[in-house]
């Protein structure tokens, strides 16, 4: 009996063997095919034997084996209370500090050479004190030296054989040696001859900065073999030691020293740093929308494009880390800025709510997007991952089980990235070919992963056993608010680089070369004129959505260079030229504008001129006329006069006012002289 892993276990012999076995071979044998009782150890290699879990043992074989042997919990305690009285702590304490050389390389004992040493070295301690003992003892009597007293060690030697599990020697002599040996030259001369110690490198420094200078040599490129030969013949001359096996040199140069010292050259600067530097080990996120990835990646589904090639294309996806959930993406060509607009926009969409960080790497259009402060308005912090390392991105893991789990089902699966070794994970080209006139079109792929990409979220989450996007929607994150009509437009509507005039054609815009007219409508269908007459050639920031051009919002800029919110534009009303083409609707449209239009002029003149009257400006205080519109019937300009008539004087007034004027300037002499000739009838009559 022993613990093996820490675990109570009863040997092979114990069990079976001698005329008080508890079970037979035969019926342990059955019991374990049945899993009845379980074996903690095969009794295979050199020096093993079977170890079977004590408490795995039915009740009727424990209670006949207590019988016979005693409670192995209480035998194994006193058993190791004996032992703890022998073992050396400081032997095992300088066993795990010693170092051999192994292939030229420091190495450290096997944890089954320390244990084995400790007891030896343990034992050896405790017989020598013990045959000190036995001399002082046989001294003390008078008797001189006895010549059993070596009997007497021997034989306790192999008593504790069992208990201590000492490897020392079974022959008298030998042990005898062995103890000499252990007294002058203490626990160094427990250790086997075979292992070696300090003194022994067989690669010395020099000699081996010489062969990982072969290892990373460029030119030529070496193998292991033409490095092994090339050293040896460098060897003599330089005074080393010859290499005499390749093997050997092999093992040295892959052992964990060494090797990080050439895998650079060899396979890559990138690989040695994924390879050896450390690692963080991260626990994910706990509710939803605490962590959204965002990434670009190839989707895995070869289509036929219109000229019957065979193409692939991208996809930028949107996920929450926590449920693994896809919340949105996009079906691009290329990782830009518009691709990585329309998933996050979905991605807000679907989830109703901003997440608190979102990490994404920085290619593609992530610069644009983090320069047009578009993620700092999504989230409170977003980060960019650390480039190369696909280890960093949860969301490298869940594309690759997406393929695996989802795409992998279709015929048409372009296979996982060229470095993956399954063949599995590699497309049947051949079938491919055989059936290129049934791919997708695109329109057909965008449909097939809209499908793909249900069906993942609609799968089980393998920590929870819950489908992912009820596992989404059930999680709640008091962190992350809801979002708004008002947030939608914050975060998501893309603000004109340059401001734009209202004119009386309307506001005018172009996105992706293409123009956009606006105007602001008092209702549906209906233009409105006061603003106009307030807001016309006033300069507008303007914000659309690109989702949707059925408006535009207009803002101006106060002196302190903040935007104020004016109106809401709608897309300018277009009608039919030629009258043939003309609808009854617009037709009166047309009317009704040509009233407000001229309705406009009246009041736009009127204001005016009643401004002129009062301020002593009009040109009729000053005999002058104002001109009459242009372009309009009659009743438009009887309209002004009548709303301006009371700025107008009497014609009697007027004519009073003329000859008063006129007389006054009039000199006696011009009249003497004839100069001006005086209606005095007029003057009469008037005065």
């Amino acid at each position: 009996m022993e613990y093996y892993n820490n675990i109570l276990c009863v040997t092979y012999a114990e069990l079976t063997e001698g005329d008080d076995a508890v079970i037979s071979a035969a019926t342990l044998r059955q019991n374990m095919r049945r899993g009845n009782i379980q074996c903690a150890r095969q009794g295979k290699d050199e020096g093993n034997y079977a170890l079977y879990v004590y408490a795995s043992l039915p009740e009727k074989y424990r209670m006949k084996y207590e019988e016979r042997h005693g409670d192995p919990s209480a035998v194994l305690r006193q058993r190791k209370a004996e032992s703890y009285e022998v073992m050396d702590n400081k032997a095992r304490a300088y066993y795990e500090a010693f170092e051999y050389d192994l292939n030229g390389v420091q190495t450290k004992l096997s944890q089954k050479l320390i244990d084995e040493y400790t007891a030896n070295a343990s034992v050896l301690g405790h017989l020598q004190k013990r045959m000190n003992e036995l001399t002082a003892y046989s001294a003390a009597l008078g008797g001189g030296r006895r010549s059993d007293l070596w009997d007497i060690v021997y034989s306790e030697s192999e008593q504790m054989r069992e208990d201590t599990r000492h490897t020392l020697p079974a022959n008298k002599k030998r042990l005898r040696e062995k103890l000499n040996n252990y007294k002058e030259g203490g626990y160094a001369t427990v250790i086997s001859g075979k292992i070696g110690n300090k003194n022994t490198l067989k690669i010395t420094e020099e000699a081996g900065h010489r062969l990982i200078a072969l290892k990373r040599s460029k030119v030529p490129v070496l193998t292991d073999r033409q490095i092994f030969e090339q050293f040896n013949a460098e060897a003599a001359k330089r005074g080393w030691k010859p290499i005499k096996s390749l093997s050997g040199l092999k093992a040295w140069l892959e052992s964990p020293q060494v090797k990080p010292l050439w895998y650079d050259a060899v396979h890559g600067e990138l690989n040695a740093h994924q390879r050896y530097d450390r690692r963080h080990r991260t626990e994910l996120p706990q509710r939803r929308d605490t962590l959204w990835y965002g990434d670009g990646t190839k989707l895995n589904l070869y289509y036929r494009d219109e000229d019957g090639k065979v193409r692939t294309t991208s996809v930028y996806e949107v996920i929450d880390a926590y449920s693994e959930t896809f919340l949105g993406y996009c079906i691009s060509d290329t990782e830009d800025y518009e691709a990585q607009y329309m998933a996050y926009r979905m991605a807000v969409q679907v989830s109703g709510h901003k997440p608190y960080e979102i990490v994404h790497d920085n290619q593609g259009g992530h610069k644009k997007a983090n320069s047009s402060g578009m993620l700092d308005k999504i989230c409170r912090v977003h980060r960019t991952t650390a480039p190369y390392n696909g280890a960093s991105k949860t969301i490298e893991s869940v594309f690759g089980r997406f393929q695996q789990e989802v795409l992998h089902k279709d015929w048409r699966f372009t296979g996982q990235n060229i470095t993956a070794r399954k063949d599995t994970s590699r497309p049947n080209v051949e079938f491919l070919e055989a059936n290129k006139d049934q791919l997708y079109t695109l329109d057909e792929l965008k449909a097939a992963y809209l499908k793909a990409r249900t069906e993942w979220n609609e799968m089980v989450h393998p920590s929870t056993g819950e489908q992912r996007i009820r596992m989404y929607q059930s999680s709640e994150n008091p962190e992350t608010p809801a979002v708004t009509a008002a947030d939608m437009v914050e975060m998501f509507w893309v603000t004109c680089d340059r401001m734009s005039t209202f004119t009386s054609s309307g506001i005018e815009i172009t996105v992706k070369g293409k123009k956009r007219a606006y105007e602001v409508m008092s209702a549906p269908g209906v233009p409105d004129i006061e603003w106009r007459r307030q807001h016309t050639w006033q300069k507008f920031v303007v914000k659309y959505d690109p989702y949707d051009f059925s408006s535009i919002r207009l803002y101006w800029k106060d002196k302190a260079g903040e935007l104020r919110f004016e109106r809401v534009a709608e897309p300018y009303m277009v009608i039919h030229r030629a009258l043939q083409d003309q609808t009854e609707g617009e037709a009166l449209f047309i009317r009704n504008q040509q009233k407000e239009a001229e309705q406009s002029r009246i009041e736009r003149q009127v204001v005016a001129r009643e401004i002129e009257h009062a301020e002593g400006v009009a040109p009729e205080q000053h005999g002058l006329s104002t001109p009459r519109l242009k372009g309009v019937k009659a009743d438009v300009q009887r309209q002004i006069d009548r709303r301006l008539k009371k700025y107008e004087r009497p014609p009697e007034e007027l004519s009073i006012g003329r000859v008063t004027k006129k007389v006054s300037n009039i000199d006696w002499t011009e009249l003497e002289n004839n100069v001006v000739t005086l209606d005095t009838r007029k003057v009469a009559g008037k005065l």
